[in-house]
């Protein structure tokens, strides 16, 4: 216990330095089965280099390429938001009054401060958005450094630990007792499926649901279909908030779309019948087949893992969250299969 508070301590005071690290460290753990693959498929005749840095180079293609399909395509999409906001605004009052008048409730929207609202910053370009937003973010010079030497250094990082991953965590066993290396053997290859599972897991679920709701929402003609697609299948990581993101962004992409010749029911229609099938294929047969009930860890506690990691460590929490989470869960089942086999627990049972 008193290493695990010690461990968290030094996160917290050292987790602006550690976010290239553990990002490297996460991405390293997901693709060293992969090189290890590709040194497996050379029998030896291919050098562990060159499989290193053909899994990074395409690892980091695979990243462009989805910053390229999104960003641009969103971007884009700023001038049919400026044309179609006010005709939907009015549409949406003329809707929500005599609907709210059959509860007796009169309310009307001030649908002219709300336009002017929205065309003062659909009018202004990306870069002055861009802009604005960072001004509004108090986001300097220091700042864009940072960004730009994670993005140097995570790459480096990553290279080197792939190149000697099994080598740092020998050395990482090295450090514990003899007499306890049994123990400590028994309990990391048990985190390690459980982790490994978890995660290789969920990120087929991930690419079999992006390319679902791509497929689906591009069946209803909507414009957007492939970056909304891929953006809900790769949230859903994040369980229910993820999908709920995608929800909202496919919904009012259908409204700014559609409702000027469909109509609203159109775009209900479309989000119910994609979002609504996608939900209970995840829930019913993708997640438990493919991710299992081995890591047994509820939709509720990984939420709570990821906001109280989040809350202490800041992003770097974020990313430690179900790693750590793994972990303490084979903690807590050893403790308890121990507590069950222990004396006490048979005296409590007989008395």
């Amino acid at each position: 216990m008193a290493l695990l508070l010690g461990t968290l301590a030094v996160l917290w005071l050292l987790a602006p330095v550690l976010t290239p690290f553990v990002v490297a460290a996460i991405l390293a753990y997901a693709l060293t089965p992969v090189v290890d693959w590709l040194d497996r498929l050379g029998r030896g005749r291919m050098p562990r280099l060159l499989a290193v840095v053909l899994v990074e180079i395409m690892f980091l293609l695979l990243l462009l390429a989805l910053m390229l399909l999104v960003v641009p395509i969103l971007i884009n999409q700023l001038p049919l938001l400026r044309d179609q906001v006010p005709p939907l605004l009015d549409r949406f009052n003329a809707f929500l009054q005599p609907f709210l008048a059959q509860f007796g409730l009169h309310v009307s929207l001030d649908v002219d401060g709300l336009k002017t609202f929205a065309m003062e910053h659909l009018n202004a370009n990306f870069d002055n958005l861009l802009g604005r937003f960072l001004a509004s973010a108090k986001l300097g010079g220091s700042v864009a450094l940072s960004l730009i030497g994670n993005a140097v250094l995570i790459p480096v990082v990553l290279f080197y630990l792939l190149m000697e991953w099994r080598r740092f965590v020998d050395l990482l066993l090295l450090l514990v007792p003899p007499r306890l290396r049994p123990a400590v053997d028994s309990f990391t290859h048990e985190a390690d499926g459980v982790l490994g599972q978890y995660l290789r897991g969920q990120l087929l679920v991930m690419v079999l649901l992006a390319v679902y709701y791509s497929v689906g929402l591009a069946l209803f003609d909507l414009d957007m279909a492939l970056p909304i697609g891929v953006f809900t299948g790769l949230a859903v990581a994040i369980p229910y908030l993820g999908f709920g993101l995608g929800l909202i962004l496919a919904t009012l992409a259908g409204f700014l779309e559609f409702s000027a010749q469909a109509g609203h029911a159109n775009v209900l229609v479309m989000v119910a019948v994609v979002y609504g099938l996608g939900q209970l294929v995840e829930s019913f047969f993708l997640t438990p087949y493919l991710v299992g009930e081995r890591m047994g860890l509820h939709p509720v506690a990984v939420i709570f893992a990821l906001l109280a990691f989040g809350h202490l460590l800041g992003f770097v929490g974020v990313l430690i969250a179900l790693p750590l989470s793994a972990v303490m869960l084979v903690a807590i089942r050893r403790l308890r299969l121990a507590y069950l086999d222990s004396a006490l627990y048979r005296d409590s049972d007989h008395a």
